[in-house]
């Protein structure tokens, strides 16, 4: 059961604002008594919970009195408080982030074969984004008809904001698709396209009827391949992920005829 503890209070002090609530103005000794506080406790306790603003104080009456505020209010009080140690938190994570990208370099690449794979249709996308996000100087990628199992207006959107990344860090992008796949990507990233990226020299979309699978080269030497599931060929299976310099240049051979006869895309 949610309690107010959950919005940071301790145990005396929702014990004591639970009774300030029940029993109405009050002295800390009678609150003492009704909340089984110790009096040793009860005045720390009374100046926390007034400074959560969960309380108000009768200064001028001798012994000075306390009342709770109103429920509703409280709560909404102690929620923001919460909300704004969440922002404070995630700022600071964000800053240790930084810090330690700057801190961490990755140690040169090793010139040998790697491999690696995902299953399922979730984990193939996770898997993509991940080496999109890994790409410092060139992204080829190729995408056939959306698999049914795939929502592929969220999966836009989201290829399309790592793609924008990329091209932040000086990544060139050529983008080969079906114009059936077109068709089914949302609105705002046809949007996204005409204001931001149409103009750009390092990012080109084209479309092709040729296409019929999809894959991914990264960096000229990396290649992300869908596979389709083998007994439902409309749906995605997963994805292997090969580094393999001499294959990723087998690939883009293949690739590049299709990509010269290819039409220039225009939403």
């Amino acid at each position: 059961m949610a309690s107010l503890r959950d919005l940071g209070l301790s145990e005396y002090e929702a014990r004591a604002y639970r009774s300030l609530l029940n029993i109405g103005p009050t002295t800390a000794k009678e609150l003492s008594r009704a909340s089984d506080v110790p009096m040793g406790r009860i005045y720390d306790v009374l100046n926390s919970i007034e400074q959560y603003n969960l309380v108000r104080s009768q200064t001028a009456s001798r012994p000075k009195k306390y009342v709770a505020v109103e429920p509703a209010t409280a709560l909404d009080r102690l929620l923001d408080d919460k909300k704004r140690e969440l922002d404070e938190k995630a700022e600071q994570y964000e800053s240790i982030v930084d810090d330690l990208a700057a801190e961490l370099d990755a140690a040169e690449p090793v010139e040998e074969q790697f491999w690696t794979a995902s299953v399922g249709p979730e984990e193939t996308i996770d898997l993509l984004l991940e080496r999109l996000t890994a790409a410092d100087q060139d992204i080829v990628m190729v995408a056939a008809d959306p698999a049914p199992r795939m929502d592929i207006r969220t999966v836009g959107d989201e290829v399309l904001a790592h793609l924008e990344d990329a091209l932040d860090r000086g990544v060139s992008v050529d983008v080969l698709m079906t114009r059936e796949l077109v068709a089914s990507l949302s609105e705002n990233v046809g949007q996204r396209y005409q204001k931001t990226l149409q103009q750009r020299e390092d990012f080109a979309v084209r479309t092709s009827d040729d296409v019929t699978g999809s894959f991914n080269i990264i960096d000229s030497v990396e290649v992300c391949i869908q596979v389709p599931n083998p007994l439902a060929s409309q749906e995605v299976f997963g994805m292997i992920d090969l580094k393999d310099p001499e294959f990723a240049a087998d690939v883009h051979e293949e690739f590049y005829p299709t990509w010269e006869r290819a039409t220039p895309l225009e939403f």
